[in-house]
């Protein structure tokens, strides 16, 4: 793992401030492996030194994987400067954390956001050739056909010419306005583009996974929790070799 300034672990093992952190340095009152250290900038490797601060030792989780349920109204972005984002709705429990998040929802979508510190494990997940799959479960205006079905498999050609990669679309049994959708892409707008080819508008959307990982249905909108490791791992392996 990348080694980081003592000052930053210290405030994120210690949930403060990285002013407070530099006080309590400076002050002797950090140890690290049994020995005090006032160098707020010496660089350290949060798996192997042992932390202390006033004589209590000190954890320090590498990086965040967090699975939100987004509302409807909030965007997905670390800081908007109007609306409500998907990071404000975790800042209170992870103050010091940069978290930001892997994938976008529209504003008016709902559903499974993942939101982390960790840009390797984000790239990952959305580079292209890597790109890990995404369902989704949408409504209609319009009752589906067989044609967008075909039409979603072959791949769809937008109305601006861009082509889209091959996505899996299904019917829901006993709802013909709602279908089920797996995308493995991720553009601007993209299923309501798609529908948009076949004059059918979509009125709800909402992403139930990403990969393997399944919205936790005990979750309401606005709740998260994070990842459990084989959540984490699942997603990692769902990349690899790609």
């Amino acid at each position: 793992m990348a080694t980081l300034r003592l000052d930053k672990l210290g405030a994120e093992a210690a949930g403060v401030a990285r002013t407070e952190a530099r006080k309590l340095i400076l002050k002797g009152q950090v140890q690290l492996d049994g020995e005090i250290c006032r160098a707020i900038d010496r660089k350290v490797d949060p798996t192997t030194v042992e932390l202390c601060c006033g004589g209590a030792a000190l954890s320090h989780q590498a990086n965040v994987y967090l699975m939100l349920y987004k509302p409807k109204g909030v965007v997905s972005a670390s800081r908007d400067g109007r609306d409500e984002t998907v990071v404000d709705l975790v800042q209170g429990t992870y103050p010091r954390r940069e978290l930001f998040p892997a994938g976008r929802l529209d504003k008016t979508s709902t559903g499974f956001v993942l939101l982390t510190d960790d840009g390797t494990f984000a790239h990952q997940i959305l580079a292209p050739r890597r790109h890990v799959s995404k369902e989704y479960f949408v409504e209609l205006d319009t009752p589906l056909t067989q044609q967008m079905i075909d039409g979603f498999a072959e791949g769809v050609t937008l109305a601006d010419g861009e082509k889209m990669m091959p996505a899996g679309l299904f019917a829901v049994e006993g709802e013909p306005n709602s279908a089920r959708v797996v995308l493995r892409q991720g553009v601007y707008h993209q299923i309501k583009r798609m529908f948009g080819v076949f004059d059918a508008g979509v009125n709800e959307l909402h992403r139930s996974a990403i990969g393997e990982v399944r919205l936790d249905e005990s979750l309401l909108p606005g709740q998260f929790r994070e990842l459990t490791a084989q959540e984490v791992e699942v997603l990692r392996s769902a990349t690899a070799g790609k």
